[in-house]
């Protein structure tokens, strides 16, 4: 088990590419004037010693150790050993509504990339809770079953989009069902809590009754309204671009609006839940916080990847290595390699 400390410097890589590139011209370039010059055999005969393999050679390995430089800044860590630990927290599924409503631009930079970006903070600030992901629209979809590792929430948190289900609508009803009756453990007498994220444009007539009987099996909800009241058109994108937006069956634009009613109606309906305005994510994460707080934890054994170590000491005594090896690299032939005639050099030069 590994982990990336500092995952910005990645980018830093793209370098490598581009200075190959680079090279690659310049020996294109050379090679041009050399030809405008005069006959390549002949320039060739005029500089024996000179190596066509050490410049490839040479850029190799300042490539590797400017790579290994990078990955050293990045600071990837191991995991040596698993054990088992004890923790003391309360089990949390969000449902993030992924219909296309959740498209809309009336909240930047639209109102699902606000939701992922409010759950994203609100992992930031859990302890030792156990978390799961649920999708849902016109049904809902198990994202990722409850977990500790909340590195791996946010990796799928960033991949669900509105093509994960292909029923369309928004149906709050199935997404609490599912966390009530699959991800949380009826015998287990942990404290739950559902966090559901939308905007409220609920298209079946179930979801308060869903809430109650989630109330029942000690579940508590807490709904988080994303999207303005005056609310805005659903974009139809490709490649970025807007071409044009979602109409209804008159050929009239849909304007999606946020309904904080239905949302409130739902988390009321379980004991100690609530409704948050998700436009603003200090908001959220200040009542969130405050639920959390008033709930009481429940102790609960784990097992998790333990001792993580530092590696990038090898990644930066190769690098440099490499780097100090260039220097000392030059490109006239080596006098043994000349010997093996590996590349046919001597043959090319006599003739």
């Amino acid at each position: 088990m590994y982990e990336l400390e500092e995952k910005g410097y990645l980018y830093l890589l793209f370098i490598i590419p581009i200075l190959a590139m680079l090279f690659l011209y310049g020996q294109y370039w050379k090679r041009k004037k050399q030809k405008e010059f005069g006959d390549l055999d002949l320039i060739k005969k005029l500089s024996p010693e000179k190596s066509t393999f050490k410049p490839i050679l040479k850029i190799i390995i300042i490539l590797l150790g400017l790579t290994f430089l990078i990955i050293a800044l990045v600071n990837p860590k191991m995991g040596t050993k698993m054990e088992k630990v004890k923790r003391q927290g309360i089990d949390i599924v969000f449902a993030i509504d992924v219909s296309k409503s959740m498209l809309a631009e009336d909240v930047a930079p639209n109102r699902l990339e606000k939701s992922k970006q409010v759950v994203s903070q609100l992992i930031n600030q859990l302890g030792s809770d156990r978390i799961g992901i649920i999708a849902y629209s016109g049904s809902a979809f198990p994202v990722l079953p409850m977990t500790s590792d909340y590195g791996v929430a946010k990796m799928f948190l960033q991949t669900m989009n509105p093509g994960m289900i292909s029923s369309q609508g928004t149906s709050i009803d199935q997404a609490i069902d599912l966390a009530a009756n699959n991800f949380f453990d009826k015998k287990d007498k942990t404290n739950k809590l559902l966090v559901i994220i939308s905007d409220g444009e609920d298209h079946s007539d179930n979801a308060q009754n869903a809430a109650e009987n989630a109330q029942k099996l000690g579940l508590k909800i807490v709904t988080v309204g994303v999207g303005t009241e005056n609310g805005g058109p659903i974009p139809l994108k490709r490649n970025g671009i807007v071409e044009s937006y979602q109409k209804d069956k008159d050929n009239q634009v849909v304007i999606t609006k946020r309904n904080a009613a239905v949302l409130s109606a739902i988390a009321k309906s379980t004991k100690g839940g609530g409704y948050v305005d998700g436009n603003s994510t200090k908001a959220v994460l200040d009542y969130v916080k405050k639920v959390l707080d008033n709930t009481q934890k429940t102790e609960f054994e784990g097992t998790m990847m333990a001792d993580f170590k530092s590696q990038f000491q090898w990644f930066l005594g190769f690098g440099f290595f490499l780097l100090f090896l260039d220097i000392f690299l030059s490109e006239r032939k080596t006098k043994w390699v000349r010997k093996m005639n590996l590349f046919n050099e001597e043959k090319e030069s006599r003739e």
